[in-house]
């Protein structure tokens, strides 16, 4: 049975890595589903795509109009469109700053902004936004990326709280991915993957599938009662 039949989701950062393994599951689940991202790619299935960049406000509007639109209505959000600028802090410009919290966090901010009148005048929606374990533990240079995401998990607790009043039912929570194989990791020398896996406990790094499995889940109606929450996906690492 397709836990997602017909539902119409929306997935930013959705033509790469977790967004598009998110997107794929959530359309074999039976969703409608909308992949934005800067750039097109072909896309599998049935896999509708729509160009954002989630910095621009009008274009969130925009994309999000166009779906309710097409659809009538919008019932999950994924939000996972990301970027790193990775440098110590002596050697990070205002620029490389910026922009990862121009888009890690304003983008977030910008997309849940345009999606949730909507979803207030369903009074029920779905929303999940991709921060990372980095925003819980932080990492050597990745100050701008570690910052915008814990804002993320902020951003997302907020929500919750406020989308939960006058019972409205719109849950809202966050993912918190280890070191998954994307195209975030193709630079990263081989013997830092291993040692990212040794850290472990289950002695690898992780799939975009293994996180797509857990954001369909919190889409679906299935976690009903999941709201707020901060869920932790990092293969035992840290214990």
């Amino acid at each position: 049975m397709k836990s997602l039949k017909d539902k119409v989701v929306v997935v930013t950062g959705g033509t790469r890595g977790i967004g598009l393994a998110t997107a794929m599951k959530l359309e074999e689940k039976g969703a409608i589903v909308y992949a934005c991202a800067r750039h097109e790619v072909e896309l599998p299935c049935s896999i509708r795509y729509l160009k954002l960049d989630v910095t621009c406000k009008a274009e969130c509007e925009s994309a999000v109009k166009q779906i309710i639109k097409d659809q009538g209505r919008i019932d999950g959000l994924v939000a996972d469109a990301g970027i790193t600028r990775d440098a110590l802090i002596g050697k990070m410009t205002d620029e490389m700053f910026d922009e990862v919290l121009n888009t890690n966090v304003k983008g977030v901010f910008n997309i849940i902004k345009a999606v949730h009148p909507y979803m207030e005048e369903q009074k029920k929606g779905a929303i999940v936004a991709v921060s990372s374990i980095v925003a819980v533990y932080g990492n050597i240079g990745q100050i701008n990326y570690a910052s915008s995401k814990a804002a993320v998990i902020g951003m997302c607790k907020s929500c919750a709280k406020e989308f939960a009043r006058k019972g409205q039912n719109i849950r809202v929570n966050a993912i918190c991915p280890g070191y998954i194989m994307t195209d975030m990791l193709k630079t990263v020398p081989e013997d830092l993957l291993k040692k990212f896996a040794n850290q472990t406990m289950l002695k690898r790094l992780g799939e975009p599938e293994e996180i797509a499995n857990i954001i369909s889940f919190l889409i679906s109606d299935e976690a009903s009662y999941i709201t707020g929450s901060v869920i932790e996906a990092n293969g035992g690492m840290r214990l």
